[in-house]
This record gives structure tokens, C-alpha cells and sequence, in this order.
């Protein structure tokens, strides 16, 4: 990347439930783990001079999956928002949630995030982007149906955070090569790297050695 690291971050993380399934844990165990996994990451970006981390937490294609998966999500969502962001705010860090803010996300879900989003709102040592409930064509949709204008700029304006900058570089974990409806709009330029590590195993070696291939 020009000799220089990315500034602008996007991740996937995905392999959770193989992490556990490989473990004979239930899946939630992989969950768990895997939310470790972004708060270990998230201190890393800091340290890295990263400005802007976006990883992805729920799309909309995951309400398919079982009742009690997702409930388990949502529970883990809400306890790691309520246990984190004091921490994060300590630490200068902004969270910024992306997606669709409203049913069926359940309403503790939501005041959480309102809650994180207000606390954090003056920090500016790094930006933490949280898709939850969220869908690269989603958000495109319902940016259309508020755009009035000609011009990408003005069209940028309708999207979930204006304020984000396109990412410079992409990671996905677990061996999966697809984007999954992930930042259609902003990833459009995007760097993509590919790691074969499950997310609850992608550590910092693994991030650093992402950047500078990125």
C-alpha cells in the first residue's frame, strides 16, 4: 500500500462456528470467542495507528439462521456493548453503529448501541464501525429511497455513516473468498486480502502481516 499502512480497515470474521464445532463446543462457544478475538484486534488497531476498524458483527441474511443462534447474538451483542464501551471510551476510541435500527432487533440491542454511540461521541483516536443487522445492498436500497441528487458524493450522503471513509483494505478469515454483502458501496476499490485462519484465531501476527500485504 505505498509503503505506508492502511488507515481505513474492514474485516469479516468469519469462522466461528467451525472454531467451535472443530472443538466440540456449541456454537455460541465460537461466539464467544470470537468476540474476544475483536476486542484483542480492535487494542491492536489502535496501537497500529489504524483510524477507522469496521467489523462485521450481524448481517441481515443471519435472522435465517436457528431461534436460539440468534438470540445468543443478540444477548452476546448487548452484554459486549455494555461491558466494552466504558473501556473503549477510556481509551479514545469512537463506536459507530451501521444497519437497520429497528424490528426485529430486539430494544435492549438497540438502546445499547444508542447508549455506546452517545458515550463515545467526542473520541477521535480511532473509529470502531459496527454493521449489525446490516446489508451492503440493504443500505443501498434504503439510500435510494431518500436520494434525490445526481452526483456519487451527494449519494453518499444517504448511506448508514457518511462520515466513513472507504476502506483501503478488506480481510476475510476462514478460507472464504466472497464479499457477502459486505460494503458493497465503500469496499468498491478496496484491497482484498484472504486469510485462511478462522476468526477466533486470527491474532496479531496475523493482522500485522495483513496490513503490509494489503
Amino acid at each position: 500500500m505505498s509503503g505506508r499502512r492502511p488507515r481505513y480497515v474492514a474485516i469479516i470474521t468469519d469462522g466461528n462456528g467451525r472454531w467451535a464445532q472443530r472443538r466440540g463446543l456449541p456454537v455460541w462457544e465460537g461466539h464467544r470467542a470470537g468476540a474476544e478475538n475483536v476486542r484483542e484486534r480492535l487494542r491492536d488497531a489502535a496501537e497500529l495507528g489504524i483510524e477507522e476498524l469496521t467489523i462485521y458483527a450481524f448481517s441481515t441474511e443471519n435472522w435465517s439462521r436457528s431461534p436460539e443462534e440468534v438470540a445468543n447474538l443478540m444477548t452476546l451483542m448487548r452484554v459486549y456493548v455494555e461491558r466494552e464501551t466504558p473501556r473503549l471510551h477510556a481509551e479514545g476510541v469512537r463506536m459507530r453503529f451501521i444497519g437497520r435500527r429497528a424490528d426485529p432487533l430486539p430494544a435492549d440491542v438497540i438502546a445499547a448501541m444508542e447508549w455506546a454511540e452517545e458515550l463515545t461521541a467526542g473520541n477521535d483516536r480511532l473509529t470502531f464501525f459496527v454493521p449489525f443487522n446490516y446489508g451492503g445492498r440493504a443500505e443501498i436500497v434504503d439510500a435510494a429511497r431518500t436520494f434525490t441528487g445526481s452526483s456519487e458524493e451527494e449519494f453518499r450522503r444517504h448511506l448508514y455513516a457518511p462520515e466513513m471513509h472507504d476502506p483501503e483494505l478488506l480481510i476475510r478469515t476462514s478460507g472464504e473468498q466472497r464479499l457477502s454483502n459486505y460494503l458493497l458501496w465503500q469496499a468498491a476499490g478496496a484491497r482484498l486480502v484472504f486469510r485462511d485462519e478462522l476468526w477466533p484465531d486470527f491474532g496479531r501476527e496475523a493482522f500485522e502481516e495483513s496490513l503490509r500485504t494489503g
